[in-house]
C-alpha cells in the first residue's frame, strides 16, 4: 500500500515534467498536496511555491522554452538519471530493461514514449510504494540529484526548488561519487551541443530483464542504482 507521501512524489513529479495548460490548471491542487501531506519539509516550501506560482501565472510558451533549454539542450541537467552514469553508452540499455522489469513486477507499466530512467517516472513510481520502501529509493541516486541542484542553483533556475525538496526528504548526504556528466555545458552554444548529442544511439533488446522471481524486489531496484553510479569507479580514465 502507497503511503501518506505517495501524492506529494505524484505532485513532484508532475511539476518536473514537461509544462502543459493541464499542468497550470493543477497548479493550486499540487501546492495544496505538498503544503497538507506534509512529506516536503516545510522550509522547502516557499521555493516550492514560488515554482508553482511562476507555472501557474507565467506564458505556457515561455515555461516550455525555460524548460527545454534547460533540461532537453543540455545534457549535464538530463532527467534521465543514467545518462549520469552512463552517458549513450550501451551499459546504459540493459540497466534500463532491469529498471522496466523492475517497475512491471510492482504493477507499474511504464508508456511507450518514455524512458524507465526519466526521474519524473521514477517520481511517480515511489508514490506506489510504502513510505519506507520510497524513502530508502530516493536515497540511491543522490550523487546525481546534488549534482543537479547544484547546476540548477549555478543558473539560478526556480526548478532548483524540487531537488532541494527531494534531497530534504532523502535527509541524508552522497559520498563523493564521479558522474559521467561531471562539466555543466552551456545550452547557448548550440554547436557544441549538437556535437555532444551526434553519438550512436543506445539498442535496448529483449532478454535483459532481472529473474522473475522478485524475492528480493524491494531492494532490487535500489541495488540496481547504487551499483549503476558506483560502476562508474571501474571506467577507464
Amino acid at each position: 500500500m502507497a503511503s501518506s507521501g505517495a501524492r506529494s512524489y505524484k505532485a513532484l513529479s508532475a511539476l518536473l515534467a514537461y509544462p502543459t495548460a493541464e499542468l497550470q490548471g493543477a497548479c493550486g491542487e499540487i501546492q495544496a498536496v505538498l503544503h497538507q501531506e506534509r512529506l516536503v519539509p516545510a522550509h522547502t516550501l516557499p521555493a516550492l511555491d514560488r515554482l508553482i506560482a511562476e507555472l501557474a501565472s507565467l506564458d505556457l510558451y515561455e515555461i516550455q522554452e525555460r524548460y527545454t533549454v534547460l533540461f532537453d539542450r543540455s545534457r549535464s541537467l538530463s532527467l534521465h538519471l543514467f545518462e549520469h552514469v552512463h552517458g549513450e553508452s550501451r551499459d546504459r540499455g540493459q540497466a534500463m530493461v532491469d529498471l522496466a522489469a523492475h517497475y512491471e513486477r510492482h504493477g507499474y507499466w511504464i508508456r511507450a514514449n518514455e524512458l524507465p530512467d526519466f526521474l519524473p517516472l521514477f517520481l511517480e513510481f515511489l508514490s506506489l510504494l510504502p513510505r519506507d520502501e520510497a524513502h530508502g529509493l530516493l536515497q540511491q541516486p543522490l550523487p546525481i540529484l546534488e549534482a543537479l541542484e547544484e547546476r540548477l542553483r549555478r543558473r539560478g533556475s526556480t526548478y532548483i526548488a524540487i531537488f532541494v525538496a527531494l534531497l530534504a526528504i532523502a535527509g541524508s548526504k552522497a559520498a563523493s561519487v564521479p558522474l559521467a556528466t561531471t562539466a555543466d555545458d552551456d545550452p547557448d552554444d548550440l554547436e557544441a551541443l549538437d556535437a555532444d548529442w551526434e553519438e550512436a544511439a543506445v539498442t535496448f533488446g529483449p532478454g535483459g530483464a532481472a529473474d522473475a522471481d522478485d524475492a528480493c524486489g524491494k531492494s532490487r531496484l535500489a541495488t540496481r542504482i547504487r551499483a549503476e553510479i558506483r560502476s562508474v569507479h571501474d571506467r577507464p580514465a
